[in-house]
């Protein structure tokens, strides 16, 4: 029952059936066959179909609730007794929104070194992202922003606050400044995230404090390719202290403070809302615990 219920939450995430056997690492006959016989265990319609994926009934809508439900319980239960016999062991699935990815590596890799029989698989995906594949049962956890847009119900540990600074390359006009301010970057060349990401919104709204609305001439998804534009011109980009001094590492690059850098966002492990959590993701959070930088 429970793989069956698998291939339904699948077919309801993908709504396709050929991407959700993709997903499950199946043929479409058999998931259509599945679907088919969970219908009939159930003596509900599921899911409206003809030559392809209709949407969910109503009794189906209904049934995704409870499906997510009792996978999410087998999966902690089946954990629960590899943990009893096997020790901690598993495979972590993390998605992380881009400006975090330095602190998923240290989260990861002092988690690792101490429980070296648990993989991890680490994404890096929008904040609002996130929260579906958790609803999804998609990921176990990610690290996103926890305080400033609706995080719904899920469970939190803080790792660090996110500060904002200039990257530019040292022979740039403002690569002598001690510090600058949002406006002094009105009329620069400026390469950004892209804006269905949350560290985007809350640079544009540092910028419209000031009255400045923030014309980007490059945008981007991967902080990479923000910071080889600076290197290679005359541009600049906005990213987290932490992220910016990682990826400035030797290059002739220049970090500078920016004064009045906007409201410091709380960054942080989310997981979903429920007792009890696996053992790998309770320890997972108390080891964000400890790794957290919250000054």
């Amino acid at each position: 029952m429970i793989g069956k219920l698998e291939m339904f939450i699948a077919v309801a995430t993908e709504e396709h059936f050929g991407r959700a056997a993709e997903t499950l690492g199946i043929t479409q006959p058999t998931l259509s066959t599945g679907i088919k016989q969970l219908e009939a265990n159930l003596g509900v319609q599921l899911i409206f179909r003809g030559s392809r994926y209709g949407g969910l009934t109503p009794e189906g809508q209904r049934a995704l609730v409870w499906a997510k439900q009792l996978v999410s319980d087998a999966r902690t239960f089946r954990e629960e007794m590899r943990h009893a016999r096997h020790g901690l062991t598993g495979h972590v699935r993390l998605a992380v929104i881009p400006t975090a990815l330095t602190w998923a590596a240290r989260l990861t890799s002092r988690f690792a070194g101490h429980h070296p029989n648990v993989r991890f698989e680490v994404l890096s995906r929008t904040s609002v992202e996130i929260l579906s594949m958790l609803d999804n049962l998609e990921i176990e956890a990610g690290i996103s922003y926890l305080d400033n847009e609706p995080l719904g119900r899920v469970t939190t540990a803080p790792l660090y606050r996110e500060r904002y600074t200039l990257v530019c390359h040292r022979d740039h006009p403002l690569a002598g400044r001690k510090m600058v301010g949002w406006a002094d970057l009105a009329d620069q060349r400026l390469c950004l995230l892209t804006p269905d990401m949350q560290n985007r919104r809350i640079i544009n709204q540092c910028f419209m404090a000031v009255n400045v609305q923030p014309q980007a001439q490059v945008e981007s998804n991967s902080t990479v390719v923000l910071v080889a534009h600076v290197e290679g011109g005359d541009w600049v980009t906005v990213l987290p202290s932490d992220m910016a001094r990682f990826l400035a590492g030797d290059k002739p690059l220049r970090i500078i403070p920016i004064a009045g850098g906007g409201v410091v966002h709380s960054v942080g492990l989310v997981a979903p809302y429920r007792e009890p959590h696996t053992p790998v993701l309770r320890a997972l959070l108390a080891e964000a615990a400890n790794v957290a930088d919250l000054s």
